[in-house]
C-alpha cells in the first residue's frame, strides 16, 4: 500500500526564505517528512483540528437543506451563499439614480444584441459575433444562453434592491435573476423590501476560506465576499420564503429547538435566543482560536456552553449594533479643518495617518482621536474601520470606466457619521467578545 509523507514551512516565508531553506537541505533525504493518513472525512492535514467539533450540533448541512424538513438533524434548515453578480460595476452602485441610468443602458445594449443575433440568422461563432467590449456589456454564459434563446430585458425599479456589500457598507442593486449570476438562495431569504424590516442572516466565512474566520449579520442581501475579497461567505437566515415574499417560515428547525430546550431544560427558549446564541458563540475568542483549522475544512459547529443565557444577552446586543449601526451615536473624533480651506464634505480617498489616531478624511477636514482598540474588531484581514476606508472612496472601473461615487448629495455629513458610528459599534464589540472570553465553552468536570 502507497504511504504520503508531508512537510511544511512556515506559511508566512517569503519568498527569498523558502529558496534560503530550499539551497540549505538540497535534497529531499535531508528534509524532515512525516507520514500522514486521512482522517473519517478524507481529509489528509488534520495538524490543528480537534475531534470534540464534530460531535457539536452542525450548522447546516446540504442533505438538510435538500430535504427541507422542519425536523432535520441541524440547527438551520436552509443556507447559501451571498449574490455573485460577474458585473459589479454595472449592477451595483451607492446612488439610485446612477444605478438606474447603468441598468437602463445594459437593458437597452442586451435588447440590440438580441435584435441583431435575430436579424442574423444563423450565427456559426456565437462568441465572436456578441459584442464583448466591457463598456457595452459584460456578458456571463448566461446571458449569453439567454441571448442565444433570444429571451429579452425589461427595466423593473422594483428589482432595485438593498445590498450589504462589505462590513457597514450598503450599496443598492439591481437584484434580476438573469443580470445577477448567481442568486443562490437570497431571493428566498431577501425576496422583497418588506422582508428586510423583519429577517436577518448571520454570514460567515465558508469552508477554505484562506482569512481569519469571520461572521456578521446582515439585514439586505450580502455579496458572495462581504468580508473578503477572496474568500465566499455562506449565509444562515431566521427566516426563508416563497420567492414573491409570502410563506414566511422559520429557518431553525424544530429538531433543533427540542434539543436546546432539552439539554437547558428549560422549555422557555425560543428560535430567536437560539439565533443569538449562535452569533455570540461565533465570536468566542477560544472557539475561534481553537476551532481555527476545523473551521477552514468545514462550516461550523456548535456546542452547548454554560452560561446559555449571558451568551443570549452578548449576541442579541451584538446583533443590535451591527445591523442598526446608523442609528448609533458617533464616537467623539476631533474635527481639525484646515485653514483658508473651504468647508468640503466630500471623499475622494481616505487614509489613516501613519500612528491610525487620526483619519485624513480630505484637503479640508481630518478627524483625529481614534482609539488603537478599534482595529481589535476584525473582519476578515480588516478592521471594521479599514473597511470603511478602503470601500467609500470615489472609484472608476478599469475595464468598464463606469464611476462609484458614495458621496450623497441629500446627506453631505454621512460618511464622516458613519465613520464615528463605526468606531462605536468596534469598541462596543470588542468589550463584548471580551466578556465572552470569560464564559466557558465546555462545562467543567
Amino acid at each position: 500500500m502507497a504511504k504520503i509523507y508531508y512537510a511544511r514551512v512556515d506559511e508566512f516565508w517569503r519568498k527569498e526564505e523558502k529558496h534560503a531553506y530550499l539551497d540549505e537541505k538540497q535534497h529531499r533525504g535531508n528534509i524532515e517528512w512525516q507520514e500522514i493518513k486521512p482522517d473519517a472525512k478524507h481529509n489528509w492535514l488534520t495538524e490543528g483540528m480537534h475531534d470534540e467539533f464534530e460531535a457539536f450540533l452542525a450548522l447546516g448541512t446540504k442533505e438538510a437543506k435538500r430535504s427541507k424538513s422542519t425536523n432535520s438533524e441541524v440547527l438551520f434548515g436552509s443556507y447559501g451563499r451571498g449574490i455573485s453578480t460577474s458585473r459589479d460595476d454595472w449592477v451595483y452602485s451607492f446612488d439610485r439614480a446612477s444605478l438606474e441610468k447603468k441598468v437602463v443602458a445594459l437593458v437597452d445594449n442586451y435588447n440590440s444584441e438580441v435584435a441583431r443575433l435575430s436579424r442574423a440568422g444563423k450565427v456559426t461563432d456565437f462568441d465572436s459575433f456578441v459584442r464583448d467590449a466591457t463598456s457595452f456589456l459584460k456578458w456571463t454564459d448566461r446571458l449569453k444562453d439567454a441571448l442565444r434563446l433570444g429571451q429579452s430585458l425589461t427595466f423593473n425599479s422594483s428589482q432595485i434592491r438593498r445590498s450589504c456589500y462589505r462590513p457597514f457598507t450598503k450599496q443598492i442593486v439591481y437584484f434580476d435573476s438573469l443580470l445577477i449570476h448567481r442568486r443562490y438562495q437570497q431571493h428566498l431569504f431577501f425576496p422583497s423590501v418588506q422582508t428586510e424590516e423583519e429577517n436577518l442572516a448571520i454570514c460567515l466565512s465558508d469552508k477554505g476560506s484562506r482569512s481569519p474566520f469571520s461572521a456578521l449579520l446582515v439585514n439586505a442581501i450580502p455579496e458572495l465576499h462581504l468580508c473578503a475579497s477572496t474568500d465566499t461567505f455562506q449565509c444562515f437566515p431566521f427566516y426563508t420564503y416563497n420567492e414573491d415574499g409570502t410563506n414566511r417560515r422559520e429557518n431553525i428547525t424544530d429538531w433543533a429547538l427540542e434539543q436546546f430546550r432539552s439539554h437547558y431544560k428549560s422549555k422557555s427558549i425560543t428560535k430567536w435566543d437560539i439565533f443569538h446564541y449562535v452569533y455570540a458563540l461565533l465570536h468566542h475568542p477560544l472557539y475561534r482560536e481553537r476551532y481555527a483549522a476545523n473551521l477552514k475544512r468545514e462550516l461550523p459547529r456548535i456546542p452547548f456552553a454554560p452560561h446559555f443565557k449571558a451568551f443570549v444577552d452578548v449576541g442579541k446586543r451584538l446583533a443590535e449594533i451591527h445591523v442598526g449601526y446608523e442609528q448609533l451615536p458617533e464616537y467623539p473624533l476631533e474635527k481639525i479643518e484646515a485653514p483658508n480651506k473651504v468647508l468640503d464634505w466630500r471623499v475622494e480617498r481616505m487614509k489613516l495617518s501613519k500612528d491610525k489616531g487620526s483619519l485624513i478624511y480630505n484637503d479640508f477636514l481630518t478627524l483625529s482621536g481614534i482609539p488603537p482598540e478599534v482595529f481589535e474588531y476584525r473582519l476578515g484581514n480588516r478592521s471594521a474601520l479599514d473597511w470603511i476606508i478602503d470601500q467609500y472612496q470615489v472609484s472608476t472601473d478599469k475595464r468598464s470606466g463606469i464611476r462609484n461615487d458614495p458621496n450623497r448629495d441629500d446627506d453631505p455629513q454621512y460618511i464622516v457619521r458613519l465613520i464615528g458610528q463605526v468606531i462605536t459599534v468596534s469598541l462596543e464589540t470588542v468589550s463584548l467578545v471580551k466578556s465572552l472570553a470569560h464564559l466557558p465553552l465546555v462545562t467543567d468536570d
